[in-house]
């Protein structure tokens, strides 16, 4: 369900492009072992959440997460191969590592309360210690094999930085612990790999990734896709706005901009290139319609039950507050992808190729039903914890009454093994990432660094905030997006919330700026997976995204510095800051394409100059509410719309000057 920022995307995309899905591939016992062991997990998980004390079980937390937590880490060792990819035969090596975890995961259930109550942390005896250092190791493996050599070494190095904290110059030292202090602090203690992180995977982010599986093996992803084409299929660049839909309603479940380029990219780019995209174009746009899904409720793969717990929220308001600036993404792509075509003059889908919109309806009206349960669970009985599992059974059970979805013994057997594929990856990278909060816990460094940010931008709220997001840029090339997410959390957050900001905005603003090397050269992994699919130059398609998705670079600025686009302000304000940034930002586009959508081109030796006015206008228009720019919407609003009042009016000019087609 994350996308590991390391030559092992190649090899999912490589099995991807084979026909085999990895979880066909897993077969023989391995296969059998990872049904059974996921089975078992969820009726731990269903036991715990709903408290139905099977079999008169009643766990406390810290064993429940290690059951949990050990078992789907035993599973990864299965799942993933030594060198690199999903699914295949399992070594004896692997069975020996999968032995080791549920050894490990055993003894660490069977001692919990007594780790609690003693305090294992500060000083365990000396069996856990040596079982602390087993786990401890196989944790740094999972994780290298879920998430990459990159994400590995930044791991190793965090997760040892105790051992020689003092050592370290400063503002980077802190207080310094033994291997043998170190270790059982990461595997016994409440703030490392048992943290935060693995609490909401244990409490809200499975339930979701199971709904967002079966939803995808139950043929919700052909439904959300043939609903968009019959509905935007037929109009200029329809291609491509199908995408935009579909990929970022299938990003949004998944979490996963590598896996959602190469499921809905392998329909959305071949049809963009039919109505006459470019290869790069078409790539890009898939790139950022992928990237974007991660962004936008109401499920947000992972990440956002995160965010939830580490600002102990309700899910409801995390979404809520998310809704406005995926809404301005997505309206920017949009209007992009608009002005695009309507400047090369190209056509939607031919109306043969559409799916009939009410035909769609009437087979996939369940769907619909299934996330309006959803949704009402969650927002109006606020159950998070619960909704999902309710909606997975509503859809199970419609399932069998479709034919075409029917789910059969293999197609059973394929979904299981999926989830447990996605369940096993995310438990391996979160238990790797909780090691880095570890650290930075034992040793003191979060508020070292805090203070030290803080005293480098001075009182300069605009600089704090640039510093913050090349940071999180830096580490969003090296890290999945939430492994990224929950490092910026801990490290940078805490500087821009000293600094006055919307704690919402601020953890919301982390989020988008370690997203965006997804679409930014150099790293750009979903650029250049879209680019192999499309044909096209990986740097150029790369360029071509960062246009297309350049108010992704805009948004968390106008969010962090008016939380009125985030929700945090009363419902006027929330309006008013909403219409301007919406009008603002199709400004912006229309100057990163050189077309204004309904007016016309921006075009000849004015061009350029008048593309830079209208950037700048657009900019004054969304411009949020601060004292960086002493100036009120309305004086905002106005300057900006006498800059953008020129743009307008020649292009509007040499629109009509155009010859009219015979």
């Amino acid at each position: 369900m994350t996308d590991p920022k390391t030559p092992a995307a190649g090899a999912t995309a490589a099995m991807a492009m084979d026909g085999a899905s990895p979880a066909e591939r897993l077969a023989g016992t391995a296969r059998w072992v990872v049904i059974i062991g996921t089975l078992l997990s969820l009726v731990l998980v269903i036991n715990q959440l709903f408290n139905a004390q099977l079999f008169g079980i009643v766990l406390i937390e810290g064993r429940y997460l290690y059951i949990l937590g050990g078992m789907f880490l035993a599973l990864s060792f299965l799942i993933f191969q030594m060198r690199g990819g999903k699914g295949g035969v399992p070594s004896i090596l692997d069975w020996v590592l999968f032995a080791l975890s549920l050894g490990c995961t055993g003894y660490l259930s069977q001692t919990a309360q007594t780790n609690l109550s003693q305090g294992w942390e500060y000083a365990a005896p000396q069996t856990a210690q040596y079982v602390s250092v087993v786990f401890f190791f196989l944790i740094l493996e999972a994780t290298r094999r879920a998430g990459g050599l990159v994400l590995f070494l930044i791991v190793t190095l965090f997760a040892f930085y105790p051992t020689f904290a003092g050592q370290v110059p400063d503002p980077f030292s802190g207080f310094q612990s033994t291997f043998m202090q170190t270790v059982p602090y990461h595997i016994y203690s409440a703030e490392s790999s048992f943290g935060i992180p693995m609490k909401a995977f244990g409490g809200v982010v499975i339930g979701f990734i199971l709904f967002g599986a079966v939803l995808q093996r139950t043929g919700g992803g052909q439904f959300f896709n043939d609903l968009a084409l019959g509905m935007v299929g037929g109009y200029r660049g329809g291609a491509a706005k199908v995408s935009i839909f579909a990929s970022g309603f299938m990003g949004s479940m998944s979490g996963s901009v590598i896996s959602n380029v190469l499921t809905t990219g392998a329909v959305s780019i071949p049809a963009m290139r039919k109505t006459g995209f470019s290869p790069k174009t078409a790539a890009a746009t898939e790139a950022c319609a992928s990237t974007g899904g991660v962004l936008m409720p109401p499920i947000m793969g992972a990440t956002a039950f995160i965010m939830a717990s580490f600002l102990s929220r309700p899910y409801v308001e995390i979404a809520l507050a998310a809704a406005i600036p995926s809404i301005l993404y997505y309206w920017s792509l949009f209007a992009q992808i608009d002005a695009y075509s309507a400047r090369r003059g190209l056509r939607g889908l031919p109306k043969p190729d559409l799916p009939v919109l009410r035909a769609v309806m009437k087979e996939g009206w369940p769907y619909i039903f299934v996330f309006a349960l959803l949704l009402y669970m969650m927002i109006g009985l606020r159950q998070e914890s619960s909704a999902p599992f309710y909606s997975v059974l509503l859809l199970l059970a419609v399932n069998q009454f479709r034919a075409r979805y029917r789910l059969n013994w293999e197609r059973l057997g394929n979904m299981i093994v999926g989830v447990g594929m996605g369940l096993a990856e995310l438990t391996a990278i979160l238990l790797g990432v909780g090691l880095i909060v570890g650290s930075f816990s034992a040793t003191g460094l979060a508020g070292t660094l805090v203070n030290e940010l803080v005293f480098m931008a001075g009182d300069n709220t605009l600089v704090l905030l640039l510093m913050g997001a090349l940071t999180a840029f830096i580490f969003g090339m090296g890290m999945t997006v939430t492994a990224c997410y929950i490092f910026l959390a801990v490290v940078l957050a805490p500087a821009l919330e000293t600094a006055g900001l919307n704690q919402l905005a601020v953890h919301l603003f982390i989020l988008y700026w370690g997203m965006v090397s997804f679409i930014t050269p150099p790293v750009a992994l979903g650029a250049f997976a879209a680019s192999t699919m499309a044909g096209s130059n990986p740097i150029a398609t790369g360029f071509e995204a960062m246009r297309l998705g350049g108010v992704i670079y805009i948004a968390p600025f106008l969010f962090v510095l008016n939380p009125a686009l985030v929700g945090q302000a009363p419902g006027w304000e929330v309006a008013v800051a909403l219409t301007c940034a919406m009008i603002g930002v199709a400004m912006i586009s229309s100057a990163l394409q050189g077309y204004i959508s309904l007016v016309g081109p921006l075009t000849g030796a004015l061009g350029l100059p008048l593309r830079v006015l209208l950037f700048f206008g657009g900019l004054l228009i969304a411009k949020p509410k601060t004292e960086l720019l002493d100036l009120s919407y309305g004086a905002s609003f106005l300057i900006g719309a006498a800059l953008c009042a020129l743009p307008i009016l020649i292009a509007w000019r040499a629109k009509a000057a155009e010859p009219t087609p015979a």
